[in-house]
């Protein structure tokens, strides 16, 4: 068999390391920044950090000023003018310069994380705690452990007992039976909070309403209901309720309080259960007399420069006699860290600058809003208009608009709300998706509750507004609203 060959020519892109670097800079949001900062200072010492003040940091930047031309400032352009170091560089040409090792790890970290309120005892170690009350023999603690580890987020079972059967023998070595696990369950349900372990609303909600009754006491109107008649709770149909259970309309109403001051979701009500997100605004426009003015948070411009200790030391090398290899080594180590000092302190830069610079021309888009706070006045943008204006990437665009935030004086706001699509009116102009989602909003919020709109009347309603919309559309944007429809906005 014949080996052959061929030459093949292959055009592949990629990032350097500093790119990388930049991006994943720009990804931080600001509540992150200063424990990157942090980590970067403890692995660098030729980097220094010297806070300053914060109100020279945090001066407002001009009224939609273009920074593009601006010249960055090269903190340590000075040392190599001054330094001759090409001498050193032979014997190290295999090394790799730190910055390396530091930029091209996995991207997973450029997603934008929350952050978590530290709690005590998480949702799950307060139920395994519980355990030991329910006086379980060892095979059913180990069932209810199980059990316990399969419940979700919100408290709920929706795995088959048969696959918690399958878990505990593969796993676990241990051999049970469905009908012992289903007895265990029962016990876990006996935790706290009322409603646990349960496997859907139904069973959750009768659960809260079984511990709040008396021993012996007659099935309350509400089990009847839920028991009896959920689906017609479900669908809010009020009317078949009444009539197959002889109610008035007080008795009704009564009975529906009590069921709807139960908790659907019983895991929520534990500490730790939920991630709390603390929101850090990236940016701040204040409306000055008319005249919009934009802050970049101090957060974002911090005070960072090479080490004089490290400028010195190169400086010592460099005039002292002919070097040894311990000498030269030392030196390649000191330029290493300078240079990665350098490309850290210049990507923090190129960050403050791409934000400004996004925000600007966002402020310059939406400048009807900044000044009225009316979500209606947002103009249609996507990401590709901001890229047009900034010369950016969308990508870069995308990074920014997903984790940053602009505090205003009518609220803070994640500047991905202020991109959306274009509709087309009536009258040949364009609105923002996000403005007819206000006015829908506004129409259902206003709508009689004893008889709400349908969509098809919503779309009427908007089509004689001028909005040419769809009734599918309609939907769609009630949905995202998280606005159910019609029958179960009823009231009685």
């Amino acid at each position: 068999m014949a080996l052959g060959q061929r030459l093949q020519l292959k055009l592949q892109q990629k990032l350097s390391p500093q790119q990388i670097q930049l991006m994943k800079l720009l990804q931080i949001p600001t509540a992150n920044l200063e424990t990157r900062i942090k980590e970067e200072l403890e692995e660098n010492p030729a980097l220094e950090w010297e806070p300053g003040d914060a109100d020279e940091r945090n001066s407002p930047a001009d009224e939609f000023s273009d920074t593009s031309d601006e010249p960055e400032t090269d903190i340590v352009s000075d040392i190599y003018n001054d330094i001759d170091v090409s001498d050193y560089l032979q014997d190290g040409e295999d090394e790799i310069p730190d910055y390396r090792l530091h930029a091209g790890g996995s991207s997973t970290d450029l997603e934008d994380k929350p952050f978590q309120d530290a709690s005590p005892v998480s949702f799950y170690e307060s139920l395994l705690d519980q355990i030991h009350w329910l006086e379980l023999n060892e095979t059913e603690q180990q069932v209810a452990e199980q059990l316990i580890g399969s419940l979700d987020e919100d408290g709920y079972l929706r795995r088959d007992l048969q696959a918690i059967v399958d878990d505990l023998a593969f796993r676990q070595n241990l051999y049970v039976d469905a009908s012992l696990v289903g007895t265990v369950l029962t016990r876990v349900q006996e935790l706290e909070p009322p409603g646990i372990a349960a496997r859907d609303l139904q069973e959750c909600l009768l659960l809260q309403l079984k511990r709040a009754e008396q021993d012996g006491k007659e099935k309350t109107l509400e089990r009847r209901i839920l028991e009896d008649h959920f689906e017609e709770f479900t669908r809010k149909n009020y009317d078949k309720l009444q009539r197959d259970l002889g109610l008035n309309d007080a008795e009704l109403r009564h009975a529906l309080q009590q069921i709807t001051r139960l908790n659907p979701k019983p895991g929520g009500l534990t500490e730790g259960t939920e991630q709390q997100n603390y929101v850090i605004p990236d940016f701040f426009v204040i409306n000055n007399q008319g005249r919009l003015d934009l802050t970049l948070n101090s957060r974002n411009a911090p005070e960072l420069r090479v080490s004089q200790e490290y400028r010195d030391m190169l400086k010592h090398y460099d005039a002292g006699p002919k070097k040894n290899r311990s000498e030269k080594e030392a030196v390649l180590f000191i330029k290493q860290k300078i240079d990665s000092a350098k490309w850290f302190i210049d990507a923090i830069q190129q960050r403050q600058h791409t934000l400004t610079l996004v925000m600007q021309q966002i402020l310059r888009h939406q400048e009807s809003f900044f000044l009225t706070g009316d979500e209606t006045e947002l103009r249609p943008m996507i990401l590709k208009d901001i890229a047009a204006r900034t010369n950016l990437d969308i990508s870069t665009i995308s990074r920014v608009a997903n984790s940053k935030f602009v505090q205003t004086e009518f609220g803070t706001y994640r500047l991905k709300f202020f991109f959306s699509e274009a509709v087309q009116t009536q009258s040949g102009e364009e609105a923002s998706t996000r403005e007819v989602k206000k006015i829908l909003a506004d129409l259902i919020e206003n709508e009689d509750k004893k008889l709400p709109l349908s969509d098809d009347q919503l779309t009427e309603t908007l089509t004689q507004r001028g909005y040419n919309i769809a009734r599918r559309t309609v939907a769609k944007y009630r949905e995202q609203l998280s606005i159910p429809v019609a029958r179960l906005r009823k009231e009685i």
